[in-house]
């Protein structure tokens, strides 16, 4: 699961070039000294991956709720399901039912902090822009979000989001010192295989939860009943 995060936000990432790019190009960054720059960046994505752990954390927080009941496994083929399905199914399916006022409103909000953030320079300004950014609605971190829901802890949770966001710190970091140097043509064929990598992680995720005995892959789930059993001899 690890390296299906690490790997996830290393493809996703050319998807944030084009999404979070503008942000990345309009940091407020130190042109003139190289290693304040670099420390300026570092706190813009060290931003940006405390958001992701601490979204990781209140969802991880939800599938470990579901693993003391003893539904790890349904929850991570559920997980997986869902995954396919909204790859699958047209995205004007889910427009109707999104709650796109009360989104609209946080985004807003979000985008208004951005803004004054971005006229700052500041230590603690490239943080908060990497933190706030972290939290501007992605189709690609909703995928991720699954991913922690299924990790079933909250600590396990957090961690894979942030293992998701380290993945997307190589591009991001190009961007930011080169500019849009990815071209469409390249852009095009990447976003065409990101929705092919979110199958195969559901299809992962579905194989891990069915408990074939695998060894890392689809391990047998062991019952607490079982280890309280186990602790008692």
């Amino acid at each position: 699961m690890w390296v299906s995060a690490l790997i996830f936000g290393l493809l996703g990432s050319f998807h944030c070039v084009g999404m979070c790019g503008p942000i990345a190009f309009l940091l407020p960054v130190d042109h003139k000294n190289n290693l304040k720059k670099l420390g300026q960046i570092a706190l813009y994505h060290f931003g940006r991956l405390s958001s992701y752990a601490i979204i990781g954390l209140l969802f991880g927080l939800l599938g470990n709720s579901f693993r003391l009941f003893g539904l790890q496994q349904q929850l991570s083929i559920l997980v997986g399901i869902l995954m396919i399905l909204i790859i699958l199914i047209p995205y004007k399916k889910f427009s109707k039912y999104n709650g796109s006022k009360f989104i609209f409103k946080i985004v807003s909000k979000v985008k208004s902090s951005l803004g004054k953030q971005l006229k700052q320079k500041s230590p603690d300004t490239f943080y908060t822009i990497g933190f706030l950014n972290g939290f501007l609605p992605c189709g690609l971190v909703y995928m991720a979000v699954f991913g922690a829901i299924a990790s079933g802890t909250a600590l396990e949770g957090s961690l894979y989001m942030a293992l998701f966001g380290l993945g997307t710190v190589p591009l991001m970091t190009a961007a930011i010192y080169l500019g849009n140097f990815i071209n469409l043509n390249l852009r095009s064929k990447i976003r065409k295989a990101v929705p092919v990598f979110v199958v195969i992680m559901g299809m992962l995720f579905i194989l891990r939860g069915m408990g074939l005995g695998i060894p890392y892959l689809s391990p047998m789930e062991i019952t607490p009943e079982i280890t309280a059993a186990q602790s008692c001899h």
